[in-house]
């Protein structure tokens, strides 16, 4: 007898109700083992991998590329006994219900979260009804298992987004493209289904997406790097492709408006998460901000000591790294500041430890991932760990558990040449740090005026647990460390 298990959308972190299908790595007939990665999909916060908790061949892809799916609901279905695939998609009505073990032979009932099916249409029968070949209800019947994962409330199931019609657009997981492209195309805001294709086989092609993304906001053609997108001296487009971007009724948001005056962009994922954190932050938090500018000369030369010594050859050392230990050091002389406001339980939560997070822009959006403990690293460790998180970051790849539990946040807007800005408190911590750009000015030393290397730093903190004093004396200490580096030896 045949078993056929569901692969559920699980919760790979903490609060997460839905997630968007990015990539669908299997196809039906791939058998498949256990761990194997068989759906990525894009959460609020990261891009996650999810592995295969059976082996077998797979049977159907119940979902497609693009399609945001609740928590619960069935993404593959395996067949354990390593049976025959069968033919073609999996029908909606299958699809939809699938999650439910499929009734024994004999039951006078359903079981209870399943809903009840439509009546079928004389002139139109279901796709589910058996022909007149096929077998009898019986013990040859495949055996139908849930999935890890899977929603017990069938209206949650139901919640899955179903396609457009086959007349309004092409789906989105026929559409041939490589998953750069498809990448690329979800960070500009642009669907494949509204891109003309260039490329072999009606293949879209890393630059049928720019000529769409010109065509929707009439700028240069921009290419990536290192997660970045830059203007170009690229010519215009080739005129066949000045329509490659379109509007349509089942897409009305994926991209230039009838009018070509607007583009629209679906707030979602990251975006959408970081506005929520963001103003609850900013209206439940009173912020205080206090501001200092300081002489970064020795930080800036012990930092190139460091690059040019052979046991950093392997390890990019930057400002940010001594910024973070100078911050690590100041902590650790006001533990007060290493807290959290706890609303339902009216406490203040004082942490023993130091989840340092590092603001990253990513063509994703803003994220905050966090070194664990990162006050019982080093000097190197610490560099290591700020360069796994920046790699992992711009690569999508942060796992959930990397954003998690943080206690402060460092933000670096000097990396865009911004002197100062006023930071907002990731939601849950105390304090962030901004870190302005380095640069050389005039600045008097000893009664004379000399050219050093000045930056100004800015300090948020919530002002319901954290007194002005307490911030500024917090301010002061980090300031003093990248002033005196040698400080860190005396006071770490």
């Amino acid at each position: 007898m045949t078993t056929l298990v569901l692969i559920t959308l699980t919760d790979p972190g903490e609060g997460l109700t839905e997630a968007e299908i990015i990539d669908v790595k299997v196809k039906v007939g791939d058998s498949i083992a256990i761990n194997d990665p068989v759906i990525e999909v894009e959460t609020a916060k990261s891009a996650v991998e999810l592995p295969s908790h059976v082996a077998g061949t797979v049977t159907r892809i119940l979902v497609a590329v693009g399609d945001e799916v609740p928590v619960g609901a069935p993404l593959i279905e395996v067949d354990t006994d390593g049976g025959p695939a069968p033919d073609g998609p999996a029908p909606a009505s299958e699809a939809a219900g699938a999650t439910v073990p499929a009734e024994a032979p004999g039951s006078p009932a359903r079981s209870a979260s399943a809903p009840p099916a439509a009546e079928p249409s004389p002139a139109e029968p279901s796709p589910a009804e058996p022909s007149a070949a096929a077998p009898a209800r019986g013990e040859d019947e495949p055996k139908m298992l849930v999935g890890y994962g899977a929603s017990s409330t069938p209206q949650r199931r139901r919640r899955r987004q179903v396609q457009p019609a086959a007349d309004t657009q092409v789906p989105i997981d026929r559409i041939l493209a490589k998953p750069p492209v498809r990448k690329l195309a979800r960070d500009l805001g642009i669907a494949l289904a509204d891109v003309f294709a260039t490329g072999p086989d009606g293949t879209v092609t890393r630059e049928d997406v720019l000529a769409a993304q010109q065509r929707a906001i009439g700028g240069d053609v921009v290419h990536g790097h290192d997660g970045d997108y830059f203007p170009d001296e690229s010519p215009q487009a080739p005129e066949h492709l000045a329509g490659a971007m379109k509007s349509s009724s089942s897409q009305p948001f994926s991209g230039v408006t009838s009018d070509e005056r607007t583009t629209r962009v679906p707030i979602r994922s990251v975006r959408k998460r970081t506005a929520e954190a963001m103003v609850s932050s900013a209206f439940t938090a009173p912020h205080v901000t206090v501001f200092n500018e300081i002489d970064m000369t020795a930080t800036m030369a012990l930092v190139t000591r460091l690059r040019a010594s052979r046991e950093w050859a392997d390890v990019k050392i930057s400002p940010l790294v001594v910024v973070a230990k100078a911050l690590l050091v100041a902590i650790r002389r006001n533990p007060e500041v290493n807290a959290s406001w706890d609303e339902a339980a009216q406490e203040i939560v004082y942490k023993h430890f130091v989840n340092l997070g590092i603001a990253a822009a990513t063509p994703r959006g803003l994220i905050v991932p966090n070194i664990k403990d990162a006050h019982l690293l080093t000097l190197r460790e610490l560099a290591v760990g700020i360069n796994d998180l920046a790699k992992t970051a711009r690569a999508g790849r942060t796992p959930l558990s990397a954003t998690r539990e943080g206690t402060i946040t460092i933000t670096n807007f000097g990396v865009f040449g911004i002197d100062s800005g006023t930071p907002i408190l990731n939601p849950g911590e105390s304090v962030i740090l901004g870190m302005g750009a380095v640069k050389e000015k005039p600045w008097v030393v000893g009664g004379q005026i000399v050219p050093r290397q000045v930056a100004q730093l800015a300090l948020s903190f919530d002002h319901r647990l954290i007194d002005g004093a307490l911030g500024a004396e917090l301010l002061r200490d980090v300031s003093a460390v990248l002033e005196q580096p040698e400080l860190g030896l005396v006071w770490g």
